[in-house]
């Protein structure tokens, strides 16, 4: 399939999500979700893991630390080899909130940042994900909502999340 093709699939989808910005409870909803793959609650989180934590669960923490560290480093990279503009630069009509971000868009660190906290916590204790996995495409979805990623930005930021959250778990709490 033609790049171009998935690119207008890309933008109808984004379109379809973005279009809903001036309902105030998704608005509020998405606005506040949000703000749970940002790296200041993210890194709270997983310090008050560090800190409180014993056995099992604080190796899983420390997975959680590594893996947030790791997968926030290489979206700097890809940030700086990808140098793609947010769509709320380039299509038009696109909602999004006052002082949106500038940086570049691919891929989304938030939805990277959750998922690289949640998958490490999901494999520790498996029924986690009744409330985590909902939680972390809340906020995939929330980056689309407010006019800053494209869906495939979000889609990358699951996958280094998840594979980074998963490699950490796997070298850091299993060996125990």
């Amino acid at each position: 399939m033609p790049f171009n093709v998935l690119y207008e699939m890309e933008c109808r989808l984004f379109k379809k999500i973005n279009r809903h910005f001036e309902r105030k409870l998704w608005n509020a909803y998405f606005r506040t979700i949000t703000n749970i793959g940002g790296a200041v609650l993210e890194i709270l989180l997983v310090l008050f893991l560090l800190i409180f934590a014993h056995g099992q669960l604080r190796l899983t923490a420390l997975a959680c630390a590594v893996s947030l560290t790791i997968s926030h480093i290489v979206v700097q990279v890809f940030k700086l080899c990808f140098p793609r503009k947010r769509p709320y630069l380039i299509l038009d009509g696109t909602n999004h909130p006052i002082n949106p971000l500038q940086d570049h868009s691919f891929p989304s660190g938030h939805t990277t940042a959750i998922f690289s906290v949640i998958i490490p916590l999901i494999l520790f204790h498996p029924t986690l994900s009744l409330i985590l996995l909902p939680i972390g495409f809340s906020v995939a979805v929330s980056r689309i909502f407010l006019g800053l990623h494209y869906p495939s930005d979000v889609l990358a930021g699951m996958l280094l999340g998840s594979v980074t959250g998963y490699v950490c778990f796997l070298k850091i709490v299993i060996p125990f």
